[in-house]
């Protein structure tokens, strides 16, 4: 599918696709889709590597650099690319855990009474849709879930209804947000069944305001 960057806008880019072939190969072709779409270029001429800290680097190997960040979950590669700043990409499979007990041990002590505030048939999204947010918070700066990073708190998934991408409590610039995937169909015939759009929890976090987000099923 053919698409280009929306001249004047401060875009955040999420392609996802299927990792038959293998991870680091699928994330390959497309971080250099994401190349081609942001930095306007042939794909053939994006570079892809990686920094001393092991993160992704696209570029064109004349100084231009478009931030990235990689996620990966059961059969899916999520690719996510800012021409304007910092951004982080996280993506789970919806599946059944002990929600609150692991809330409990690892998030702080409002987060994890929210949590438990939660009817029981939501508390498993709700843990995954804080932990997906605070990985990509993570990524954007550059220390993942060190340092305390399951302590970060995060705004309260889903409210204000209608704002995509909150910002942070306390401030700081940084904002978080979980575009909703369902309906985007099927994304890969993986060895445990079809993974759908609509069994992923995706978090997307930026430095700074955007002015929206776009989701290419690759």
């Amino acid at each position: 599918m053919s698409q280009s960057a929306v001249p004047g806008r401060d875009t955040v880019y999420v392609f996802l696709g299927r990792t038959a072939g293998g991870r680091p190969a699928a994330a390959r072709r497309l971080l250099r889709r994401a190349g081609g779409t942001l930095l306007g270029r042939a794909e053939a001429e994006i570079r892809v590597g990686r920094d001393v800290a092991g993160r992704p680097i696209v570029d064109t190997g004349d100084a231009v650099e478009l931030p990235v960040s990689v996620s990966h979950a059961g059969g899916v590669v999520v690719v996510a690319a800012r021409l304007a700043g910092g951004v982080g990409v996280d993506v789970e499979r919806r599946r059944d855990l002990p929600a609150v007990a692991l809330a409990r041990r690892w998030y702080a002590p409002q987060e994890a009474a929210w949590l438990g505030e939660r009817p029981a048939d939501q508390r498993a999204e709700a843990f995954l849709s804080l932990w997906t947010a605070k990985e990509a918070v993570g990524k954007v700066l550059g220390r993942g879930l060190r340092d305390g990073g399951l302590r970060r708190p995060m705004p309260v998934p889903g409210e204000p209804a209608g704002e995509l991408l909150r910002p942070l409590p306390g401030g700081g610039g940084l904002r978080v947000g979980h575009p909703r995937l369902a309906g985007a169909g099927p994304l890969d015939p993986a060895r445990d069944g079809l993974v759908l759009a609509g069994e992923l929890v995706l978090a997307v976090a930026v430095d700074g305001p955007a002015d929206g987000v776009e989701l290419v099923v690759d």
